[in-house]
Formats: C-alpha cells, structure tokens, sequence
C-alpha cells in the first residue's frame, strides 16, 4: 500500500486496520469509544497541571499500543498537530512572564526569552492536544466502517450524515487519482522536493485532481440515482448497547473529570 506522505494518515491503511485487526480495542463497543473521546476532550479542557496532561497522554499512548497498532506511523502523523501546536504556543512561550531558562535575546521589539512557565504552557498544549489526536487516531482504526456509518447517522443530522459518510467514500478515489498523477509527473522527469521551484506543476497537478474528482462525482451521482438512490444511505448493521463493565468505566470517568473540575478548579465545597 503506496502512501502521498507519511506525515498525513492514510484512510486506506486506517479502514484496512479497522476491518482486519483483532486487538483489545477492536472488540471496544463503538459507543464507549465516542463516550471516552468526549470525556478526553473535557479532561484535556478541565485539567491545569502538567503532570495530569502528561499521566493522560501516557496512558492513552498505552491504549494505542495495547490496541497492536503502529507507534511509528504515529510519530509522522504528529506532524500536523505538532506544527498547530508550535504555531500558537510557541509565541506563548517567549510571551509568559517567570524565571528565564536561558540569557534574553535582543530584538528590533525588545528583548525575548522563554521562561519555565512557558515552556510549562508549550508541554500542556502539546500534550492536550496529541491526546486527543492520539485517542482519535486509536479509535478510528479500531472501528468498522459499518460500525462508523451506524454511529454517524445516529449522531449527526440529515443531510450531515449522508455528507460525511460520502466525503469518507470519496476520499478514496481522490487519493487514487492524486497518486496516479504524481506517480505520471515523477516518470516524466518531474522533480517535486522543491514547493516554490515546482508550484506551478504542484497547481497543475491539484487543479486536474479537482477536476476528476468533479466528473467523478457527477458520474458517482448519476449511478446512484439509477440504482434507487433517494438521499439516504440503508446501513446494513448495528451497534448495540455498551457492557455494563464499559458504561460504568465511561461514567466513572467524567465523574473524575467533573469531580476534579468542581473541586480543583473552581474550589467547591464538599
């Protein structure tokens, strides 16, 4: 399986794991999956020290790796979350007032210098943020596509449903298209390590990827509604209930999170 970049996930290499793979978290009910994320997302929200940020991103890692899945495509999918996180906290670093790790440097606006408690601020937006990704990461290659489909109309909206679940679809077509015309400009003599240098084959090569990705569309539109096709995609599946063991490990955990926010955060009396 041929990849554009190792710093992007794959979709083709995420399903083929979900569909195909038989680790602990594979067997997860689907719904306690979308119930931790959100308990994540509220724990990486509520949570003001360092070292709970860090005891998360861990254990989540863990979860990951019990799951059988690969830690070293998750070192090159970090690179977009890394360059946001880098974009917004690294000027927070140099900004936050404290003790200077090392000598100030001087510029046309003053001198800078990053203090520990920016470079306390920089490793709890990291680690809120590469948790989340991390779970999500996790959760999607553990999951069915049919499971997937079930949980998305049941949770989002019509039409929503039907966008995403064909946007995921058609992603996989884009891809081939993508690689088919990369793969034809390398064998002509193309060279793309340079961006600025090669921008206009990089416009080219965009702007014809679009363009099929357009006529494939309308194509993909004319064949579904020959085939009966009314705006609803039937699933054929279900996802029941989450174990007793699973919905009390899901409550049990905003009840930490809630807990914690009322008693550390907003000091509540007990």
């Amino acid at each position: 399986m041929t990849t554009l970049s190792n710093h992007v996930p794959d979709p083709r290499l995420v399903t083929a794991v979900a569909e195909h793979g038989d680790g602990p978290l594979h067997r997860v009910n689907p719904w306690t999956k979308v119930g931790t994320v959100g308990a994540l997302v509220l724990a990486v929200t509520v949570f003001d020290r360092l070292v709970l940020l860090a005891g998360l991103y861990v254990a989540v890692l863990v979860v990951y790796g019990s799951a059988g899945l690969p830690y070293r495509r998750l070192l090159g999918w970090y690179t977009l979350p890394l360059l946001f996180v880098v974009s917004v906290a690294g000027p927070l670093a140099f900004l936050e007032p404290g003790t200077p790790v090392w000598g100030a440097v001087s510029t046309p606006l003053g001198e800078l210098s990053v203090t520990w408690a920016g470079l306390v601020l920089f490793a709890e937006l990291g680690c809120r943020s590469l948790t989340v990704v991390t779970f999500a990461l996790a959760a999607s290659m553990t999951t069915r596509y049919t499971h997937v489909a079930y949980v998305l109309g049941r949770l989002l909206p019509r039409p929503i449903d039907q966008i995403a679940l064909l946007t995921y679809r058609f992603t996989f077509v884009v891809l081939e298209t993508l690689e088919d015309l990369v793969t034809a400009a390398l064998a002509r003599g193309a060279n793309l390590s340079e961006f600025w240098a090669n921008r206009r084959l990089y416009a080219r090569i965009l702007g014809t990827t679009m363009l099929s990705a357009i006529e494939r569309s309308e194509r993909l539109v004319k064949s579904m509604e020959a085939r009966g096709y009314d705006g609803d995609i039937t699933l054929y599946g279900d996802v029941p209930r989450p174990p007793a063991l699973e919905l009390a490990v899901v409550v049990g955990s905003y009840v930490l999170v809630v807990g914690y926010a009322a008693v550390a955060v907003y000091e509540v009396g007990l």
